[in-house]
């Protein structure tokens, strides 16, 4: 449209240049260029609109009203020239000309670039002095002039002086608001301004070579090229903003620096200009040079002021942008830079991604060595992302211990930065002379090719995240469509300490499920490494939500723990646990099974009594039983826990420590705590292969076991060759994927009705 518009406003100007078929020719030519540009104008003014909302509509209304006022000045004053053969100064047009300036002033004044009701007061007066400034230099300059011709009435002398009044205050108008734009307006406004600019020139130079008599000469053609240039600009302006950004950015910007003293500029030009007229005269010399060194004084002592003002917004600016804690960018500021981010996305195709990281049991750290440690470890950690990325990149604090990093450029460079990160956390941090092992969770997601918005990629990201969080493994995330099966809504439902709607939503809906037995499990199978033998499974709870899907434990298990529920879900795991072995004994089959019990719940004394009534209950023997203390949950009462460990292992029911080695306080456990049972955690057992650290910490920590006369269980098993090493090691027990994934209670009867029940073979292989 616009390309189209460019080609008729060329095609007219060459016209005029040209001088083709003379001057009744040139009459018609340049009045049907006026009329179809000033159409087209007012066209994509309404366009831009109804394409709008709010003070964006007012603006392209008030705008396209003032173009049709022009549209139709346009009209009349070509009836008036080619029909009545002596168009009249002043006419009945110059009320549609005048239209113009006053819709588009009206426009300007309303269009919203982010500032308050009495910012927009101040921009209003700052127009009123670079106007009244204008005029001045104006007078001096072309009005005096005129007005000295004679030849003119005095409501014709009027209107003369309302046009370029009109055009001053438009243009003063138009370049105080382009100053004050925010980026995703500047690209509009600067177009805008164009247009206004060359149309309030062309309308000041159409009131001069009136008032002489000159219009009709050659050089009139000229204020006809600069109506068409100016009507094309403000068309563009119009089809630019229908795709202008809609949010408002929520970041304090400083205005630049000539912006601010750009209302002054005209009062200096003003005095330069009218200087000499009045120090002909004597009378007002001595008036008029006082007058001079009065402004000056106040125009400094303003300078002042506004330079003050402006260093403290800048200060002001800084401190909204920033977190006060880490120095990092805030939500604020990363949404910001991450929705410009994406508009070059749009335009250039550039990729954009976006790393959201969380600490992993930061609460710990914040519960056992106080705030001012975990305000610390915040600052450690801060710089500790800064140094991993790269200087343009964004990083930014956007809650209590997330992060998130806007990554600009290839997507392989995205990733790379995201695997440095996560390997800067292999050295420790030293708070308050404690060497802390801290891990992240960490999601990326990237906007390549698909159009997608910033708060989308910005919740990709986080949904990637809690995927890492819940793996327990930790690590990089990449976002794929699957992860939706948990919603990046939802999951802040499973967030400690969040206190929203939906977390009451979600906690009523987990007592229901509860108090309805409506929890399930799934059970891992483990094997003896020595001969692949079947050796008994572990319960693993899962909630089929009924929005969600299938929500694994610490989607759900911060809530237990936070709001007293620890004590109904251990009781209605335990007994489901046992009423499947029950009926996997009555087919015949011994399954020893495990249960994951809550480190407080291990404070209870009457916790062995209870335990031993329910298995009385089912007929079970308690050496079918295995109780799993989460290591990574510190224990309130250690000696309490000794006491109901002791009695629980006194009756013959087993204990032991689940996720050994992903807390702080695994060797103490082995001292202090009567166990049976070691479960190496996945994160030391999967890269054994590759790491001779980790395969050696393995070794160390199965050989101590062995001496203490604990069972050495491997978690998270893989791959053949993760299998093999464990077994040279002698590991005891595994379980894992290359074994068998988590089977329902049908599931694992049906497995164990093999004839011939083993682990694969290559694991027992020598």
């Amino acid at each position: 449209m616009v390309a189209t518009a460019t080609v008729v406003a060329v095609a007219f100007s060459a016209w005029f240049i040209a001088g083709w078929g003379g001057d009744p020719t040139l009459d018609i030519v340049t009045n049907l260029g006026c009329v179809v540009l000033g159409a087209f104008a007012t066209v994509c003014a309404g366009l831009a609109a109804r394409g709008a909302t709010g003070r964006r509509r007012l603006t392209w209304g008030c705008i396209g009203v003032g173009l049709a006022g022009w549209l139709l000045g346009s009209l009349v004053w070509g009836y008036l020239e080619l029909v009545a053969d002596d168009p009249p100064f002043p006419s009945l047009a110059d009320v549609g000309y005048l239209m113009f300036p006053v819709g588009v002033c009206v426009g300007l004044a309303v269009y919203p670039v982010g500032h308050a009701g009495h910012s927009r007061t101040r921009m209003l007066l700052d127009g009123l002095i670079s106007a009244t400034a204008m005029f001045q230099i104006s007078w001096v300059v072309v009005l005096r002039d005129v007005y000295a011709a004679g030849g003119t009435t005095a409501f014709a002398f009027g209107l003369s002086l309302a046009y370029p009044i009109a055009d001053v205050i438009v243009i003063t108008m138009a370049v105080l608001v382009l100053a004050r734009a925010r980026a995703g307006q500047r690209r509009t406004l600067t177009v805008l301004t164009l247009g206004v600019i060359v149309m309030a020139l062309a309308d000041s130079l159409f009131v001069y070579l009136s008032a002489r008599d000159l219009y009709e000469e050659q050089i009139g053609r000229v204020v006809d090229i600069g109506y068409l240039v100016g009507l094309l600009a403000i068309g563009a302006a119009a089809l630019c903003a229908i795709g202008e950004p809609v949010t408002e950015s929520s970041t304090v910007r400083v205005p630049p620096r000539w912006a601010t003293y750009l209302p002054y500029a005209p009062i200096a030009i003003a005095g330069v200009v009218c200087a000499p007229t009045n120090l002909r005269q004597p009378e007002m010399a001595a008036l008029f040079f006082s007058t001079i060194v009065l402004v000056v004084a106040v125009l400094l002592r303003q300078f002042f002021v506004v330079a003050e003002n402006r260093r403290l917004l800048v200060v002001v600016a800084e401190q909204a942008m920033r977190d006060p804690l880490t120095g990092l960018a805030n939500r604020a500021l990363f949404n910001d830079r991450l929705s410009h981010a994406m508009q070059f996305h749009v335009r250039e195709g550039r990729a954009v991604a976006v790393l959201s990281l969380d600490l992993d049991d930061f609460k710990l750290v914040n519960d056992n060595l106080g705030h001012p440690a975990g305000d610390q470890l915040l600052v450690l950690v801060a710089e500790r992302i800064v140094g991993c990325v790269r200087t343009g990149d964004t990083v930014a604090r956007v809650g209590g211990d997330e992060f998130a990093v806007l990554l600009e450029g290839k997507i392989e460079q995205s990733r790379r930065v995201a695997h440095r990160l996560m390997a800067s956390f292999d050295e420790l941090f030293l708070i308050d002379g404690h060497d802390l092992l801290l891990r992240p969770s960490i999601g990326l997601a990237v906007a390549d090719d698909t159009e997608i918005s910033a708060s989308a990629l910005l919740k990709h990201a986080d949904v990637a995240m809690y995927s890492a969080k819940r793996s327990r493994t930790g690590g990089v995330h990449t976002f794929d469509p699957e992860m939706h099966l948990v919603p990046h809504g939802d999951t802040e439902w499973v967030g400690a300490g969040n206190t929203g709607t939906s977390t009451v939503r979600l906690l009523g809906q987990l007592r229901h499920a509860i108090d309805h037995a409506e929890l399930s499990l799934l059970y891992q199978p483990k094997f003896a490494l020595r001969d692949g033998a079947f050796v008994g499974a572990e319960a693993l709870v899962r909630w089929p939500h009924p929005e969600c899907g299938l929500l694994a434990p610490d989607q759900f298990l911060p809530l237990v723990r936070e709001h007293g529920l620890m004590k109904s879900l251990t009781d209605l795991v335990m007994a489901r646990a046992l009423d499947d072995t029950v009926g996997w004994q009555a087919d015949g089959f011994r399954v020893p099974v495990a249960v994951n019990m809550f480190a407080p719940s291990l404070c209870d004394l009457t916790l062995p009594d209870r335990t031993l009534r329910l298995l009385d209950e089912h007929g079970l023997s308690p050496d079918l039983l295995t109780i799993e203390i989460t290591e990574d949950l510190l224990l309130d009462n250690v000696e309490r826990t000794r006491q109901v460990l002791d009695s629980l292992r006194a009756s013959g029911i087993r204990v032991a420590i689940d996720d050994f080695g992903s807390g702080y306080s695994a060797l103490g456990y082995l001292c202090k705590l009567p166990i049976d049972e070691v479960k190496l955690d996945r994160q030391f057992i999967a890269p054994i292969v590759v790491d001779p650290r980790a395969a050696a910490v393995v070794r160390s920590v199965v050989n101590l076991g062995h001496q203490l006369g604990m069972t050495i269980v491997a978690e998270g098993v893989e791959n053949e060759a993760t299998t093999t090493m464990l077994r040279d090691y002698g590991c005891d027990v595994a379980q894992g994927f290359y074994f068998s994934h988590p089977l329902t209670a049908d599931g694992l009867r049906e497995m164990l009705r093999r004839p011939t029940l083993r682990a694969p073979v290559s694991a027992r292989s020598s």
